[in-house]
């Protein structure tokens, strides 16, 4: 590979099958993103693990289930994250993938080839998907799925397909997508408590609102004295989770501009910043899409702007 930047419309060449490639001695990184966000998922993590062994002393008490073995049986169970039937699974019913047609396969892993073969990684060792999507997309999840949407492969052209596979293998390159499974993973036993806590909202709202004035504001003073308590007992750590979100959020964009980086250092700048102009122009032109988001939700949101993403690439066209 000589390193010439693609040109806008359309890949030069291809490597063909059989093209010598020299492959890197390290396929994969972390940088300061993936850490970053495992801590940020830490908080997750010990509530997921305390209502864990919650339920481990419950099955001890009530069946005789030893305690270690629900407990060590959830710690190892993040080891599925790199387990290829267990991701294919994930591919199938929670992402909603299939594998590539065989005119779609053609399409695919010839791009997919060039990609990888400039980035000195073995392609061989990621899956390649299809999402039936008319949004223009990829993903990259787990430890080795890639997956692009049924438009992008329809309507971009090679150079941009390219680019969009490019950016998704800096993420698997750079451990963002296992990191960010990792996190989903052992988060999970909490999320089913708040969706819990979320159900019984209602009900405690109409509960409230039969009691008494008396009881009500007995009831107020108690959880705000607990809740006192609790925050001088602990200096007020707790106030930290509610910042969480947004801090996970940044660290998400901060990821996706060092894939956008990646995949400009491979020469793929200029047709990602093409495509990026495109979705930046159907943004535009969507009806209900014209207000700018709220603050908050820009805060919140995972992905950069488009601009911002343009603005950062500036630097690779």
């Amino acid at each position: 590979m000589d390193g010439t930047p693609a040109p806008p419309d359309d890949l030069e060449y291809l490597n063909a099958p059989g093209t010598r490639v020299t492959y890197q001695a390290r396929q994969r990184r972390t940088d300061h993103t993936v850490w970053l966000g495992l801590a940020l998922h830490l908080p997750a993590f010990l509530l997921s693990s305390a209502l864990i062994a919650a339920t481990a002393l419950a099955l001890d008490a009530w069946l005789g289930v030893p305690v270690w073995l629900p407990a060590s049986l959830w710690a190892a169970s993040g080891i599925l994250a790199f387990h290829r039937p267990a991701e294919r699974l994930l591919a199938r019913h929670a992402l909603h993938l299939h594998r590539p047609l065989p005119a779609e396969l053609d399409t695919l892993a010839p791009v997919w080839r060039e990609v990888t073969a400039r980035a000195g990684v073995d392609g061989s060792r990621y899956e390649l998907w299809v999402e039936d999507s008319d949004d223009l997309n990829a993903l990259a999840a787990a430890g080795h799925i890639v997956a692009v949407t049924r438009r992008a492969l329809q309507d971009l052209p090679t150079s941009r397909l390219a680019a969009v596979l490019a950016h998704e293998l800096g993420h698997h390159t750079s451990g963002h997508s296992w990191s960010a499974l990792l996190g989903w993973w052992y988060a999970i036993p909490g999320r089913l408590v708040w969706r819990g806590l979320a159900r019984m909202k209602p009900r405690l709202l109409r509960t409230a609102r039969g009691a008494s004035g008396t009881a009500l504001a007995l009831s107020v003073v108690l959880a705000g004295y607990l809740g006192f308590t609790t925050l001088k007992a602990t200096y007020g750590l707790p106030l930290l989770l509610l910042t969480l979100p947004y801090l996970t959020a940044a660290v998400g964009r901060r990821a996706e501009l060092r894939a956008d980086a990646h995949a400009a250092r491979l020469g793929f700048g200029q047709p990602l910043a093409l495509t990026l102009h495109e979705r930046l122009a159907e943004q535009s032109a969507a009806p209900g899409t014209a207000k700018q988001r709220g603050l908050a939700a820009r805060l919140l949101s995972h992905h950069p702007d488009h601009r911002t993403r343009i603005h950062h690439l500036r630097p690779y066209l």
